[in-house]
């Protein structure tokens, strides 16, 4: 387990702890390991006991979960059933990022059904909603020690789906309203943790592109007090801009992969006191779909 950041308080804290893990598939791969060896197979005890110690856990859902078949026309299609959502739940999974380019797989009207088919599995859908505004709206993932909030935004293209933001969508604001809308939640609550996910950059590669790291540095600089973020199907290097991370990618979590790169990952606990804000970053292996604690 790596720690950034620890300052030890001079007096006893109360504490929350939020977990956010890598990207989830229900699909392909993983569908197959469901059929063969049932949902539980895909969660380790280790990590489950993790979670269920932590406040809240958010996870990237890589995949419609609806009944509805409607495939858009794109390279890669996933769909996951929707009864899954509740064994995530039962797992300890309390958030589930909607804002990326698979949450769309099955059409908008699949998008709807999976957003409600997350609330009934009493999980928080994150990153989309009834309109492109209500998706970029701060999500509340705790309120005590002190308030915690994440944003969710899509910085990819999307294949074939129409940009409709009076319609239901995921979050693909501008990096300006982004930027801004961090900034103004950090002039109404100077205390408050910011927490920015982002589903960005490039597939299989290891480090971020110069992009990335530019906006990065913009969101710290509006007061986001750290970016966790996803999309390259590998850990990424960990970046540090005026003493706050920069998760460029966590890599994935459930999921089918082949190459050894697409297998290393990791979770990232963030404890939240009264004052202080710590990360512990705990590597993660893939194998063959089930994420397991890597050894030291």
């Amino acid at each position: 387990m790596l720690s950034f950041f620890r300052s030890a308080p001079a007096v006893a804290q109360s504490t929350a702890s939020v977990c956010f893990t890598g990207d989830i598939l229900l699909d392909r791969g993983v569908r197959a390991a469901i059929d063969s060896a049932g949902i539980d197979h895909l969660f380790d005890p280790q990590i489950d006991s993790l979670f269920r110690e932590a406040t809240a856990v958010v996870g990237n859902l890589e995949c419609p979960a609806t009944r509805i078949h409607r495939p858009m026309q794109k390279y890669f299609i996933f769909r996951a059933e929707p009864e899954w959502l509740h064994d995530l739940r039962r797992h300890g999974f309390t958030h589930l990022n909607m804002a990326n380019n698979h949450t769309v797989d099955q059409g908008r009207m699949a998008l709807r059904d999976t957003w409600l088919n997350v609330k009934a599995a009493g999980l928080v859908p994150v990153g989309a909603d009834s309109t492109m505004a209500a998706a970029a709206e701060p999500v509340l993932l705790c309120h005590e020690p002190r308030p915690v909030y994440l944003f969710a935004s899509l910085r990819v293209p999307l294949e074939n789906f129409a940009y409709l933001p009076d319609r239901f969508s995921p979050s693909q604001e501008p990096m300006d309203s982004l930027c801004a809308r961090v900034e103004r939640l950090r002039r109404q609550q100077p205390d408050a943790v910011i927490v920015v996910s982002l589903h960005w950059g490039l597939e299989h590669k290891l480090r971020p592109h110069a992009q990335q790291v530019v906006e990065a540095h913009r969101l710290i600089d509006a007061g986001a007090s750290a970016l966790i973020c996803h999309h390259s199907h590998t850990f990424q290097t960990v970046g540090h801009y005026k003493g706050r991370p920069v998760y460029y990618s966590l890599g994935n979590y459930i999921f089918d992969p082949t190459r050894p790169i697409n297998r290393r990952a990791a979770i990232v606990k963030m404890t939240v006191g009264e004052t202080d804000l710590h990360f512990d970053t705990i590597p993660v292996y893939i194998e063959p779909c089930t994420p397991r604690i890597a050894p030291e």
